[in-house]
């Protein structure tokens, strides 16, 4: 079963309440959480290999570490990911970007596929998945579906806020991809909103209704 990783940093969860108040209009909404997803690629990427090279520093020759191995690409799933993708390229300017477009039927709450475009080379690349909300888990879990069909087998879901009824979704229907979350919530109301949540993130990024 592929792990949940809960980042509690202070700088995150004091950011995250920024974002849950209501009163927070859609430019800090923003910014709030393209800079808590630059602090959680920090954790993503915490496993990266390396490999030692030689240097010459102004004093002298000496060997250092630098990222080798795997390519990575960042994958938003439309169109609230969108707001946590320049949080990672900020950290990682070589990553691919691909998209992915799904919406949530309004009578089944079932995911539907509108969209995918992905770096011709997705299968050789470490993916990162993102998306704020983490609530029924079904867009995440398609969206997990959908890379692997075109070859991925290293995938990472990153989200914001989540729900222990999405995070088992993508554990049961995945359990070889690991979750990075902010915020495990309580529930989902009866529309299938994160309760206590902060609302359509995607209304919120973008300052529609």
């Amino acid at each position: 079963m592929g792990q949940v990783h809960v980042l509690d940093h202070p700088l995150i969860q004091h950011k995250l309440t920024l974002m849950r108040q209501v009163e927070t209009g859609a430019k800090d909404f923003r910014e709030l959480l393209s800079e808590i997803a630059t602090l959680m690629c920090y954790e993503v990427t915490r496993d990266l290999p390396m490999e030692e090279i030689e240097i010459e520093t102004p004093i002298c020759k000496c060997k250092s570490k630098v990222i080798t191995g795997k390519k990575l690409g960042i994958v938003p799933i439309l169109r609230a990911g969108l707001g946590m993708v320049d949080g990672f390229v900020n950290l990682i300017p070589t990553c691919k970007v691909g998209h992915i477009g799904l919406y949530r039927d309004p009578e089944t709450h079932k995911p539907v596929e509108y969209y995918c475009k992905l770096p011709p080379d997705v299968e050789e690349r470490e993916i990162i998945v993102v998306d704020p909300m983490l609530a029924t888990g079904g867009s995440s879990s398609d969206a997990i579906t959908m890379l692997k069909q075109r070859g991925c087998k290293y995938i990472k879901l990153v989200c914001l806020v989540g729900v222990p009824e999405g995070i088992q979704k993508v554990q049961h229907d995945h359990p070889d991809v690991e979750i990075y979350i902010a915020a495990v919530d309580e529930k989902l109301n009866e529309n299938k909103y994160i309760v206590p949540g902060l609302g359509d993130a995607g209304d919120r990024i973008f300052g529609t209704k």
